[in-house]
C-alpha cells in the first residue's frame, strides 16, 4: 500500500459543480484522488474525470519552459518552429509588440481571451491588465460560447445572470424541469443530486430534450421537442398556467412587472399550435405545465441546449417567465439554475473577464464604477464596453483587431465556422498564448508562455452556484512553468516601464491572496469573503457583503437586482439554419461523459484511452434509410466543410439529428457550425447546423484494429440499450 507524503484539498478543475478532492501526493506525483466526505458540494462523490482525469498534470507534453516561433515570416498557416527562451527575452517581446500595436493603431487593436480554467486572481490581474495598461475593453471568455443566452435573458428580465439556488438544495425539490442539459454526463455530481430528490423524495421531473438522455429514465415526463422548438414548448406551458388560472398572483402584484402586457401575447401559443410546431403532444405539454405550477417548490436547470442558439435568449426569457408567474424563485428549492459548464466559468465572469463589467457585473460605461477602479488603479479607464469573443474573430478578419493575448483558451476549437475564424487569427501581426499544452490556437501562436496546472498554485475558483473555494498547489511546477497571475504580473510591470507609468495599485504580487483582497476592496459582493474565512467553512456563496454575513445560498430572497422582475414578450421563429434537400439532416454538438471542453486535458489523460475519437450519432432509421451501421466511417459535411468519423447507431438521437462532440481535433464539429449569432447575446448557434452525411473509406494509414479498440468499450455502447 501507498502512503502519501502529503494530502492536499483542492477543487477539482473540470465542470462547474466545484467538487472538492483530496489529492493523494508521492514523490510529487499524483497517484490517487478521493473525495471528502464531509465537504460541500459533492459530499464523497467525484466522476470519472474528478478521479481519474488528473494525470494529464504530468504529461510530457507540457510546455516547460517559454517558446518563440522562430518562423513567423512564413505566415500562421505554416507549421510552427520553437526555440526555447527565457523569461526575460520571452516577455519583453511581449510587451514590446503589444505596445508597438498600441502605439500604431491604438489600444482596441488589441483583443484578449481570459480563461474559465484559471483562478479568480488570475483573471482578476488579466483583465486589470487588459483594461490599465492595454487601455481597452476588449476581453471575453467562453461563457460567451456556452451561456450567453442565459446571461442576457436573465439579465434583462431580473438583472442578475448567476445560478439563483444552491447544489445543496436539489435533493429536497418537490418538482423540476431539466431542458437542454445531458446532466449525467456534463454534470455527473449534480445528476446524482437530482436523482436522489426523485428516488428518495418522489420529486417530479420533467425532461425537455429532443434527445433521449440518461435523465429521462428518472423523469415523470419527457417531452421530446423538435431541435430548435424550444420556445414553442415553455410558452404554451405558459398558455396553460394562465388558461387554468394556476399562476400565483400575490408574487405577480408584490415582485413582477409587464403581467398583463405578457398575457396579450400568449393567446396563440396554444398546445394544440405548440404540438404542431415542436411534435410534443398538447396533452403532455399541459401535464408539464400542471406539474410545475402546482409544485411548493420547484426549479429549472439548464445547460447549453438552451443557450446556444440564435434564440437563446428567447429561450431563457421563455423560462424566467414561467418562474415568475409561478413565484418560483426567491425561495429554498426553486430558481433559474443555468449549469455552468467549466470550473471556473463563473469566477472568469466573476473576476471581469467580460467586455462590458469589472468584477461582479459592476458596468465599465458606469461612471460611478468606473471611478471606483480608476481611483484603486491610478489610472485612466476606458469607458466603452469592448467586442465580444465572436466579435473579435471578426474584427481580426476586419484588421481592426492587431494583437490578440489568449490566456487558457482554444478559440480554433471553441469558435464556429473554424475555416473563418483560421483565416482570421491568420492577419494578427501578433498573437501570443499562455496555457500548459500548445493547443490549436497554441500552434498559430508568435510565443508561448507556459502556465502551470490547477495542482501546481493557489487561489480560488467559483462554482456554478457562487460558491468560492480554495484551490491549493499540491506539487511543484513542471519545467519552468509559473502560475498565470506571476506571470501577468511580470508582464504587467515591462509595460508599466515601456509606458512610463505606475498603477498606484500595480502588478508587485508576491501571492494570490494579496489579489483577492485587491478584488475584496473594489467589489461589495466579495467583501465578506477572505481565505481565512475559506480556510474555515470550505467555501461561501457570494454575494457575501460583510463578514458577519452567512452568504446567500439562493438569490431575490427579497427583491431582484433590476428591482421587480419583468415578464418579456417572446415571439416564435428562429434564424438557425434549417435542413434542406442538399443537407437534410439536422447536427446538434456537445459533450461526452470522458472529455471536457476541447480535451486539452482529458486528451492527455488515461481517459483519452477509454474515449479516444468523436462518434457520429445517428437514430436507426435515418442508418437504415443510408444503409450505415455502427463502425461506419462516414463524411459529415455542411456548407462550410467536412469531417471524417465513425457512425453510433443508438435511440438516442431523434430522426433527422445527428449529434457530433465538439472535443476531437481530427474531426471538429465547429468546423461544420455557422458564424450566425444571437444579436442580444452574441452567441453562435451550436445546436442547428444543416449537414449531410455519405459513407465513405477509413482514412488512409489507420492503424489495424483501431476500430474494434474503440467499439468493444462500454464508453461507446448505446447508453440507450445498457438501460
Amino acid at each position: 500500500m501507498i502512503v502519501p507524503d502529503r494530502i492536499v484539498r483542492t477543487t477539482c478543475p473540470y465542470c462547474g459543480v466545484g467538487c472538492q478532492m483530496h489529492l493523494k501526493v508521492k514523490d510529487e506525483f499524483i497517484y490517487a484522488v478521493e473525495a471528502p466526505f464531509d465537504a460541500a458540494p459533492n459530499y464523497g462523490m467525484l466522476c470519472v474525470k474528478g478521479r481519474f482525469g488528473t494525470d494529464y498534470v504530468k504529461h510530457p507534453g507540457r510546455v516547460r519552459t517559454p517558446l518563440i516561433r522562430v518562423n513567423r515570416a512564413e505566415g500562421r498557416s505554416a507549421p510552427p518552429v520553437w526555440r526555447e527562451a527565457s523569461w526575460d527575452e520571452a516577455l519583453d517581446l511581449c510587451a514590446d509588440e503589444l505596445v508597438r500595436v498600441t502605439r500604431e493603431y491604438g489600444n482596441d487593436a488589441i483583443a484578449s481571451f481570459a480563461s474559465a480554467k484559471a483562478t479568480n486572481e488570475d483573471n482578476y490581474v488579466f483583465q486589470k491588465f487588459i483594461r490599465s495598461l492595454m487601455g481597452t475593453n476588449n476581453i471575453d471568455h467562453c461563457a460567451r460560447l456556452c451561456h450567453a443566452g442565459s446571461v442576457t435573458g436573465l439579465q434583462l428580465s431580473i438583472g442578475s445572470s448567476a445560478m439563483s439556488n444552491s447544489i445543496a438544495e436539489m435533493e429536497n425539490l418537490e418538482a423540476f424541469i431539466v431542458t437542454g442539459s445531458n446532466t449525467t454526463e456534463t454534470h455527473p455530481v449534480i445528476s446524482n443530486f437530482l436523482k436522489r430528490a426523485v428516488r428518495q423524495n418522489g420529486a417530479k421531473l420533467i425532461v425537455i430534450d429532443p434527445r433521449r438522455i440518461d435523465m429521462t429514465n428518472f423523469a415523470t415526463l419527457w417531452l421530446r421537442q423538435n431541435p430548435g422548438s424550444d420556445v414553442a414548448v415553455f410558452q404554451a406551458m405558459a398558455h396553460t398556467i394562465v388558461k387554468e388560472e394556476l399562476y400565483d398572483p400575490n408574487f405577480i402584484a408584490q415582485r413582477t412587472e409587464g403581467f398583463n402586457e405578457y398575457l396579450e401575447t400568449l393567446e396563440s401559443f396554444t398546445p394544440e399550435w405548440a404540438e404542431e410546431v415542436s411534435g410534443v403532444p398538447a396533452e403532455s405539454i399541459r401535464e408539464a405545465a400542471r406539474i410545475y405550477a402546482n409544485a411548493g417548490r420547484a426549479a429549472i436547470y439548464w445547460g447549453m441546449g438552451i443557450s446556444q442558439s440564435t434564440h437563446g435568449t428567447d429561450n431563457t426569457l421563455s423560462l424566467v417567465n414561467l418562474a415568475l408567474m409561478c413565484g418560483h424563485v426567491g425561495r429554498a428549492g426553486t430558481g433559474l439554475n443555468p449549469l455552468r459548464g467549466q470550473n471556473n466559468v463563473q469566477g472568469c465572469s466573476d473576476s471581469g473577464g467580460l467586455p462590458n463589467v469589472y468584477t461582479a457585473y459592476q458596468r465599465v460605461d458606469d461612471p460611478a464604477v468606473r471611478d471606483l477602479f480608476q481611483t484603486t488603479w491610478g489610472v485612466p479607464l476606458s469607458p466603452s464596453p469592448g467586442l465580444t469573443a465572436t466579435e473579435m474573430c471578426d474584427a481580426c478578419y476586419t484588421e481592426e483587431v492587431r494583437a490578440m493575448f489568449v490566456l487558457g483558451e482554444n478559440p480554433m476549437m471553441s469558435e464556429p465556422n473554424q475555416t473563418h475564424a483560421r483565416h482570421a487569427l491568420e492577419k494578427l501581426q501578433f498573437l501570443v498564448c499562455q496555457d500548459i499544452f500548445i493547443n490549436e490556437t497554441g500552434e498559430m501562436a508568435d510565443v508561448i508562455l507556459p502556465a502551470t496546472s490547477f495542482a501546481e498554485k493557489d487561489g480560488t475558483f467559483t462554482n456554478t452556484d457562487r460558491r468560492v473555494q480554495r484551490c491549493r498547489a499540491a506539487v511543484p511546477p513542471v519545467g519552468n512553468s509559473r502560475a498565470d497571475w506571476d506571470i501577468l504580473s511580470d508582464l504587467g510591470r515591462r509595460v508599466e516601464a515601456r509606458r512610463g507609468i505606475k498603477l498606484s495599485a500595480g502588478f508587485d504580487y508576491t501571492h494570490p491572496e494579496q489579489i483577492w483582497e485587491e478584488m475584496r476592496r473594489v467589489t461589495p459582493d466579495f467583501r465578506g469573503i477572505d481565505y481565512a474565512r475559506l480556510e474555515r467553512e470550505g467555501g461561501v456563496h457570494w454575494p457575501c457583503p460583510s463578514f458577519d454575513h452567512p452568504g446567500t445560498p439562493f438569490l431575490f430572497a427579497e427583491e431582484f437586482p433590476r428591482g421587480r422582475g419583468k415578464f418579456w414578450a417572446v415571439d416564435y421563429g428562429t434564424e438557425s439554419e434549417q435542413p434542406d434537400a442538399e443537407y437534410p439532416y439536422n447536427l446538434s454538438t456537445g459533450r461526452v461523459l470522458y472529455h471536457w471542453s476541447g480535451s486539452t486535458m482529458t486528451g492527455r489523460s488515461r481517459l483519452e484511452d477509454v474515449y479516444p475519437e468523436a462518434v457520429c450519432e445517428i437514430s436507426p432509421d435515418d442508418a437504415a434509410a443510408l444503409g450505415l451501421v455502427t463502425g461506419d466511417w462516414v463524411n459529415v459535411s455542411s456548407r462550410r466543410g467536412t469531417i471524417t468519423l465513425r457512425v453510433l447507431m443508438t435511440g438516442r438521437s431523434p430522426a433527422g439529428t445527428i449529434f457530433v462532440p465538439f472535443h476531437f481535433a481530427e474531426a471538429a464539429a465547429n468546423l461544420l457550425t455557422l458564424d450566425r449569432i444571437d444579436e442580444r447575446a452574441k452567441i453562435p448557434d451550436y445546436k442547428n447546423t444543416a449537414v449531410k452525411i455519405e459513407k465513405t473509406d477509413a482514412p488512409v494509414g489507420l492503424d489495424e484494429g483501431y476500430s474494434d479498440h474503440l467499439f468493444d468499450r462500454g464508453a461507446i455502447k448505446d447508453p440507450v440499450q445498457i438501460h
